[in-house]
């Protein structure tokens, strides 16, 4: 799936960003994170006005094996969208695609550029629940295995705060790391992440993991966009149940077309309470939805680009029970321009979602 965005660089990063290393090394070794706090405010990571965008790429890390409550309908009906079922309702297990003995669970998505393109910079995100029938240590929360098409496992290490907040129902996490050395040699194709920190079993929040590869590319032929990547670890539940971040002197006209993609953990297919929405300063809120996020249940386990499911996933269950990573079109929130746009995350249950990364794209001419 491609969805046109662009990224450049901001700020210090930590000195483990050359940490992601060249080399395979055990899946059992451990890997220290740069610290970890149980919130790390949104902040603007990459801005850039360029022709070009950003391919994702995504998936789960985590599935279903058989109903745990009586109420829940099978596993196959559930991951594959035709009935209703969050993770709360099954044993989960790992997923496992690849032929390693050593990698306890993997997963692919396929990263499609257009021909000719050169890519700036990729950044890889990851999160998971570290406690469900099963504990975790979360000593290996920042650290994940990486490989290209064709490629080894290459050792990938988070380069800033890992979110990780506990609770009396949840231990969740979500990490980041700088790939574009990776990704900028090997190109588009197919990426298997392995070795993901996520715990199985059931319990009643359920377990979950996940990952999202973005990766900024210049192309002459693309229009020129303002681009914005904010990232940070935002949890919402029964003391917070609002979150926003605005984006400031982003020029946008009238009339302007873009969009928004945004990776989240822990949403629930089914519930209602939920809410995200993008304003432009000066405008009314535009709540986000599409044909398969509703207004009020955004995060619902999917994997969508406006509102279609992603091709090029392995697996590639509709239903992630967990994980969210879509891009939304947000275009009517843009008809009236002006110089900021301000996201907004709301729920109303007790435990709601961890957002940890959200992208805007705004054509920079109409």
């Amino acid at each position: 799936m491609r969805v046109s965005l662009g990224l450049t660089g901001r700020g210090v990063l930590c000195a483990l960003a050359s940490a992601t290393l060249a080399m395979t090394l055990p899946p059992t070794a451990a890997a220290p994170a740069p610290g970890e706090a149980p919130r790390v405010p949104f902040a603007e990571r990459y801005r850039a006005t360029l022709h070009g965008g950003v391919a994702r790429a995504a998936n789960s890390a985590a599935t279903c094996l058989e109903p745990a409550t009586a109420a829940a309908p099978s596993c196959a009906a559930a991951r594959g969208g035709t009935a209703t079922g969050d993770n709360g309702d099954y044993e989960m297990t790992y997923v496992d695609v690849d032929d390693d003995p050593n990698t306890y669970n993997s997963s692919r998505a396929e990263l499609r550029l257009p021909a000719g393109a050169r890519v700036t910079h990729a950044r890889l995100y990851w999160g998971g629940n570290l406690r469900v029938g099963e504990q975790k240590d979360p000593q290996d929360n920042g650290r994940v295995l990486l490989a290209e098409e064709g490629g080894r496992y290459k050792e990938v290490l988070a380069d800033t705060v890992v979110g990780h907040r506990r609770t009396d129902v949840m231990d969740g996490y979500s990490a980041s790391a700088d790939v574009t050395h990776i990704v900028a040699h090997s190109g588009g194709g197919t990426y298997t992440v392995g070795q993901l920190n996520v715990a199985k079993g059931h319990s009643a929040a359920g377990a979950w993991g996940g990952w999202t590869l973005v990766a900024a590319y210049e192309h002459p032929d693309e229009p020129l966009r303002h681009v914005v990547l904010v990232d940070g670890y935002e949890p919402l539940h029964s003391a917070r149940r609002s979150v926003g971040h605005t984006v400031r002197n982003l020029p946008v006209a009238p009339g302007a077309t873009g969009s928004a993609g945004v990776v989240a953990y822990d949403g629930d297919r089914g519930r209602s309470g939920e809410a995200m929405t993008v304003r432009v300063e000066g405008s009314p809120a535009y709540r986000v939805r599409d044909a398969a996020n509703p207004a009020d249940d955004p995060f619902n386990s999917t994997i969508t680009d406006h509102g279609r499911p992603t091709t090029g996933r392995l697996p590639s269950y509709p239903n992630t029970l967990g994980y969210d990573s879509d891009v939304h079109g947000v275009t009517p929130a843009f008809a009236r321009g002006g110089d900021s746009v301000t996201f907004r995350f709301t729920t109303t249950r007790s435990e709601g979602y961890q957002v940890g990364a959200l992208f805007l794209q705004v054509d920079a001419r109409r």
